[in-house]
């Protein structure tokens, strides 16, 4: 399958991947009526729902990664050239910022933001490394053993990485990025984008590095291995 496909592929599921989590974070919050536990649950669950539709239809296509951190992550593993992932990556930034702008439109809001939600501190880092973790290494062993529940897997452990981290598991250093352009219920201030970057990129690398010690070696069907949040 050629690169171009895959790559309109991580293109059009960053988008809607991204304008879920901001779209279900705007209208969370009008209607929560201030409520931030209530807003967080729509929020979780419109993302958990379309994770797993979006790996469903787009993992044959280019292995529905949509998240810098993963493509990383397979590219290590040798399933990924790394100008593959290269392109991966941009795919999936320009992706999530278009969904976020999208999300925007949807909403009447100002196409152009900037985040004043403040996410900062070594909690909320460490947070976004353990949630990345998390998904990395429930990417590899599911792939592993049961590529038939890749889907199920990767939305489940997103879904409850928002209620189980501080940081509400971004785990995804395009949707931080997207995330960092919208000033609504899921944004994050630009100045602590870069924390949360490092974090998920390290807790990406260490999920790896787990999973060589703990799983048989081998990847999932065709070596693909689904994610994203």
């Amino acid at each position: 399958m050629g690169l171009s496909r895959k790559l309109g592929a991580e293109a059009l599921g960053s988008i809607l991947l991204s304008g879920t989590v901001v779209g279900s974070g705007v209208l969370a919050a009008r209607l929560a009526g201030g409520n931030d536990a209530v807003a967080l649950i729509g929020n979780t669950l419109a993302t958990g729902a379309m994770l797993y539709v979006l790996i469903q239809a787009l993992g044959p296509v280019s292995g529905a990664h949509f998240n810098p951190a993963v493509s990383l992550v397979m590219m290590l593993r040798g399933q990924l050239a790394p100008v593959a992932a290269a392109a991966y990556m941009v795919a999936q930034v320009l992706g999530c910022i278009a969904g976020v702008w999208l999300a925007h439109a949807m909403f009447d809001l100002p196409i152009i933001q900037i985040s004043s939600t403040v996410r900062a501190g070594p909690a909320l880092a460490l947070s976004e490394g353990v949630a990345t973790f998390a998904l990395v290494f429930t990417i590899l062993a599911v792939s592993r053993h049961r590529p038939e529940s890749i889907a199920t897997a990767v939305a489940l452990v997103i879904t409850a990485g928002y209620w189980w981290t501080a940081s509400t598991s971004f785990a995804n250093p395009a949707i931080t990025i997207a995330r960092a352009m919208s000033d609504t219920f899921a944004g994050v201030r630009p100045a602590d984008a870069p924390g949360f970057i490092a974090a998920q990129f390290g807790g990406a690398t260490i999920g790896l590095l787990a999973a060589t010690v703990f799983l048989a070696s081998g990847g999932g069907k065709n070596g693909k291995a689904p994610t994203a949040g």
